[in-house]
């Protein structure tokens, strides 16, 4: 978030006045759907998909054993796809910037590095996991969107515009609801703006039939009406950065002060003195986890605080990856917390993954993506990170599922090596989630649980592995195999998603339980020989 003035020269029709805040409803002179089926579908990329690396705080701090000794990780994470960025003929030079998820669809904004103020809007089909789709495209030709929100078959899109250039624009900051429904965006329904005082709009939330907006320097705090987007209430602020609601509480972060905390007609309640230096036209957010907020603070990581009593409870810093990173773009821009883990996004130094452990915050490391993280976003079993030029990246958390570890619960868990190797004669069972490097099995094994293996796995003759739960192998810039020898057996109930392929040598056997198993092979399924390949199971890239 480069600019403070976002241009924008709205063709635009009156429809009411409420003080300061106009509302217009748009023509759509000024943006487009795209309605080309084929460059949507071309915007899902898979080069990168597969198995995720985390590079651990021990690794980046010298402390780690040796490679060959490390332990398997926690955290088996996958990048399912990226969302590739918006370019069109008026913006070439697009940035992914915030994102929103709301049931089977993230929503996604995109503004512009520049000195053009071109924007965009998607929105994608998450529903099924292994096929994210775009279903719908909106370009702006003369506005950036920095923060997007999905209510009630609406999205609400904070941006900016240059008043002194605009024809209709009475303040620099808008707030626009546009219709959807089915994944599509509704243009004929209209589009209802709102404008208001400070340099841009930063962030947009909504709860209760309420929108709330805050802009930047010398801007308000102010809430809309969903409905007709009539202005309710407002407070003026120095700075604002953010804004988030939760459970009837409203906080707000102004880079001049720190946080505050608003009751319903945004009447100040309490505040938070931050002393960090929040950058000048920087993405900052604010978050609540429980009794706590935690704040993006630049250069200082991430601070989180007692929300009753404003003490500050610990600073999470920013580790830094040994390859180098640019000083300059090392700041956490925004933070989020999902079922016990903390991510942040941390600009050139990455997506950083820390977990709640014994009342404290303990670091894990960097998930290892490309792109400077802007924003980050995790619900359910999902992390979704707008990675600047990169795009929209969706990460799969591979959670085992609850039922699955209940029926499991009597393994014991695996907190062994990351390569893991099994040897004839042995037979092992284990439960749990965890990130291996390598797996052979001579003997017998079976995992219930979540797992992926960066590298091989090789399942010498007569060996024995049996899979209940998730297993990935490999990546799709780095394919790797599964190989079935002679008299092995591969037993899969569950998800199977293999970045390369899997070869059956002659005598080779695989299974899969049950009804609801699913492969997924990126290469090619070979069969030297004689093999048998039997069960019921869902072939996703019909490779069998």
């Amino acid at each position: 978030m480069r600019k403070l003035l976002f241009p924008l020269a709205f063709i635009t029709v009156l429809i009411s006045c409420s003080d300061e805040t106009t509302i217009f409803e748009n023509t759509k002179d000024d943006l487009a759907l795209e309605t080309n089926d084929g460059v949507l579908e071309g915007s899902i990329l898979f080069d990168q998909a597969g198995v995720l690396d985390i590079l651990e705080e021990a690794t980046i701090t010298g402390k780690s054993f040796s490679a060959k000794n490390d332990l398997a990780g926690d955290h088996p994470l996958t990048l399912v796809a990226q969302v590739k960025v918006p370019s069109f003929s008026a913006g070439t030079n697009l940035t992914a910037s915030h994102v929103a998820i709301s049931g089977d669809y993230a929503y996604v904004s995109y503004n512009t590095v520049d000195e053009r103020y071109v924007g965009g809007v998607d929105i994608v089909n998450v529903s099924d996991p292994t096929r994210p789709r775009v279903t719908s495209r909106l370009y702006y030709t003369n506005a950036d969107i920095n923060a997007i929100t999905y209510y009630n078959g609406h999205i609400y899109l904070a941006g900016g515009v240059d008043a002194e250039r605009s024809v209709t624009a009475t303040d620099n900051s808008f707030v626009a609801r546009i219709q959807v429904s089915n994944g599509r965006m509704n243009l004929d329904a209209g589009i209802l703006y709102g404008f208001q005082p400070g340099y841009n709009a930063t962030d947009v939330e909504v709860f209760n039939n309420q929108v709330f907006l805050t802009s930047g320097r010398e801007g308000y705090v102010t809430t809309y009406n969903t409905q007709d987007m009539v202005k309710q209430n407002e407070a003026p602020f120095m700075d604002l950065r953010s804004v988030a609601v939760a459970d009837n509480r409203l906080a707000v972060l102004d880079a001049s002060q720190g946080v505050t905390l608003l009751d319903a007609a945004l009447g100040t309640v309490s505040t938070i003195a931050i002393e960090s230096d929040f950058g000048i036209n920087t993405k900052r957010t604010l978050d609540f986890r429980d009794d706590t907020i935690i704040v993006a603070e630049g250069e200082n990581g991430a601070g989180i605080y007692n929300a009753g009593t404003g003490a500050l409870q610990e600073y999470i810093p920013i580790l830094l990856d040994p390859k180098g990173v640019d000083r300059g773009d090392v700041v956490t821009n925004a933070v989020a917390n999902n079922d016990g883990l903390l991510l942040m996004a941390n600009g050139g130094a990455g997506l950083c993954l820390s977990e709640e452990k014994n009342n404290s915050t303990k670091i894990v490391g960097i998930i290892q993506i490309e792109g400077s993280v802007n924003f980050v976003a995790s619900k359910g079993d999902y992390i979704f990170a707008a990675s600047g030029k990169e795009g929209l990246q969706i990460i799969k958390l591979n959670r085992p599922d609850a039922s699955l570890v209940s029926r499991c619960s009597d393994l014991s868990a695996y907190n062994g090596t990351a390569n893991l190797n099994i040897n004839a004669g042995q037979n092992l069972a284990y439960r749990g989630s965890k990130r291996f490097n390598t797996m052979n099995v001579s003997g017998a094994l079976l995992l219930c649980g979540s797992w992926t293996v960066r590298d091989q796995v090789n399942l010498n003759a007569n060996g024995l592995l049996e899979m209940n739960g998730t297993l990935v192998v490999g990546r799709n810039n780095r394919r790797r195999n599964i190989t079935v020898n002679s008299g092995a057996t591969l037993r899969i109930e569950g998800n199977l998603t293999v970045y390369g392929d899997i070869i059956l040598n002659d005598g080779a056997r695989l299974e899969f339980i049950g009804d609801d198993s699913v492969v997924n092979v990126f290469g090619d399924v070979k069969r030297n020989g004689s093999v048998t390949v039997d069960g019921t199971f869902r072939d996703i890239r019909n490779k069998f």
